[in-house]
Order: C-alpha cells, then structure tokens, then sequence
C-alpha cells in the first residue's frame, strides 16, 4: 500500500494524453472534457496534471514529450507526489511511446492504469508470439487496472491477457453536456461528419452514399475533419455535390460544438472503431445517428432506438438509412431524445469523472506484484 493511501492525503495522478488536454483529437477532447470537470468540482481529495506524450507538433519530435514526461514522473516521485500514472493508449507510435513510460512508472514503484481508446488495436497488437508482442502483453499483465470502452474490447484482453481478468473495467467514453442550444439545420435537415477524412472513417462509402441522394430535396450535408480534403472535395464536385456537401477541413472545440447544434443527423460509416467520440457528441447535442456497429458503436447507438446502423462498406444502406432520417423528421426527432437521454443517464463527464477517481484511488491503494 502505498504512503498516500495510508496516511489518507489525496491522491496524485500523471495522465499521459497526446497534447496535453487541449481538446485537439478524441482522446484529447475527452482528457480536456475530465480537466473541467475535476476543476469545476475542486475535488481535494485527487490531484490531477495532464501532460503531453507526443505533442502537437512534427511526430519526429514526439520523442522529446515521452523523455520529458518520464523526467517529470522521476520528480515528482521523488518529491512524493505521484501515486499513479494514467496511460492513455493507442496503436503505433503511442503503443512505442506508452511501453516506455509505462516500463519506467514500474521502475519508479508507481502503479499505472492503461486506458484503451485506439480503434485499430486488434489489428496492430500481433497475433504471433513476436517481441512487440510480448512487450505489449507485459505491460497489460503489469497495470494496476486496464480501461476498455466496451464488451468487445474486454473480451479482446482478456483473450491476449487472461492473467488481467478482474482487472478489466469497462468505461465508455464520456463528453460534457453541449454549452450551445440546439437548433438544427433550419429549412433543411443538416447531415455532418466528425473525423478524420480517410477511408478507415468510410468517407468515400459516405460521398457516394450521398451522391445516391442527390434527387432527394431538403438536405444538406457538412463533412469535416483533416486527411484526405482535397481528394473528397475533387469527388464530391464529380458528383455534383460541392455545393450541396461543405469540406471545411480541421475544426477547432468552438467549431465542433457550432457544428453540432446546427446539425439533425450525425453520421459515421467506419469500417474500423473504438469508441467514437463524435458519436457520443452527436447523441449529447440531441442528433439521431448513423454509424456502422464495429468496436463498441453498439454498447452506445441502439439500432432502431438512438439511430440507425448499418453494415461497413454497404452505400445502399448507408444511402437508406440517411435518407429514411431526413424524410421522417418525427423518427429523427424520436431518436435524437433517445440519444440525448442515454448521454445524461450514462455518457455525461460527470459520472465519467467519478469512476475514474474510484480506479485512480484503487490503484494507488495496491502494489500488487504483475508478472
């Protein structure tokens, strides 16, 4: 047990999120979401510093963030404030990056928490016994507490890392309630896209989705997001769409949020996923839904209740389902409460917060040795 736990002082926790809580990317929108909430709360009781791992600038320099994070954590070890480290955790160069810090918080006696939030996970983590296969088993069989966003996800672990049952939480993803009313799109029904432009996100199957929609009157669409811009936009004006479909590129927090409450349909059709949390902000803005079930989609969009799910990859039903929400504005109306109210009742940063201060505390109570 550790002195913290012991004497009863706060906790202190280092979370390790790409750039810092600054509200830039899904995981970064959810770390910025928690800081709020913890400093609107004051909690006394959990200290809390988010700190960049990759930063926000050329990956090349990401190493620089993951040196300076660890030195970080050795002095605040050594002046006793770090109980535990929170290591949000994606595939690739996060997967690289998150093995060395979390191999130096067991160095250090400091007790981690994994949170998995890369939606292409199971491709990346190897099926053959490789080293980087091992590494990364180690370093799940050694966490204090492992955060999943779904059933299909802890069924994942626990199949690559049985040694982590009863270590495993479920945690869905989280937003704070939308600070601008909802308006919607006025005379016509304002379908928009949130994220990355490319083909894992199914932005050509949506282009030609809505290219099938072209006759159908009273619709208009917003796709943004960085990737691929100038080759969707080159598709959609062969389409004749470019006036009907804007492409703004990135979006800022103030433009997401402006996005929202002047949109009715939020859709997307990945063919890869975690949790997304631009559906979780669609549902918390009062948006029906269209999306694809893959990863935990559907631990959160009930098909026929909150939205509409169709398969990856099928335009035909994509095409459907979007224009079945479009013209019947009373199921889109329907729907969309039913989203909002599952985001107050289970998705909002409040009880979010909460659960992961219980985890937090947990971990920093048990140095249980993880082989």
């Amino acid at each position: 047990m550790l002195q913290g736990a012991r004497s009863g002082r706060a906790v202190h926790v280092l979370v390790a999120t790409p750039v810092g809580a600054t509200g830039q990317g899904g995981i970064d929108r959810i770390m910025a979401s928690l800081k709020h909430e913890l400093e609107r709360r004051g909690r006394g009781d959990i200290h809390v510093r988010f700190l960049a791992t990759r930063g926000s600038g050329h990956i090349a320099l990401s190493l620089l963030h993951t040196v300076a994070f660890c030195a970080r954590m050795l002095a605040a070890r050594l002046r006793g404030k770090v109980d535990v480290v929170h290591v949000n955790l994606a595939s690739h160069g996060s997967t690289y990056r998150k093995l060395l810090i979390s191999g130096w918080a067991a160095m250090l006696g400091i007790p981690y928490v994994l949170h998995l939030h890369g939606g292409g996970y199971m491709r990346f983590w190897p099926e053959a016994d490789t080293l980087l296969s091992r590494r990364i088993g180690a370093m799940f069989r050694k966490a204090a507490s492992v955060i999943v966003l779904g059933k299909v996800w802890r069924d994942f672990v626990l199949r690559k890392v049985p040694q982590a049952e009863g270590r495993v939480v479920i945690l869905p993803n989280a937003t704070e309630t939308p600070s601008l009313p909802h308006k919607g799109g006025g005379g016509e029904v304002h379908i928009v896209f949130l994220g990355r432009i490319e083909k894992d996100k199914g932005t050509p199957e949506l282009c030609e989705a809505l290219g099938l929609m072209a006759d159908l009157p009273g619709w208009r669409a917003t796709i943004a997001g960085a990737g691929e811009v100038e080759a969707l936009r080159s598709r959609l004006k062969e389409l004749g769409l470019e006036v009907r479909v804007a492409v703004p590129g990135w979006q800022a927090a103030a433009d997401v949020a402006r996005l929202l409450s002047e949109a009715d349909i939020l859709t997307l059709p990945s063919f890869v996923e975690n949790q997304p949390i631009s559906i979780i902000e669609g549902m918390a803005a009062g948006l029906a839904v269209v999306a694809t079930p893959v990863g935990a989609v559907a631990d959160i969009v009930s098909d026929g209740e909150t939205g509409l799910l169709v398969p990856p990859g099928d335009v035909p039903a994509l095409r459907n389902a979007l224009s079945r929400l479009v013209e019947e504005p009373e199921l889109r109306r329907r729907m969309g409460e039913a989203g909002k109210a599952r985001h107050r009742a289970n998705l909002d940063v409040a009880p979010f917060a909460d659960a992961l201060c219980d985890i937090w505390r947990a971990a920093a109570e048990s140095r249980v040795e993880r082989r």
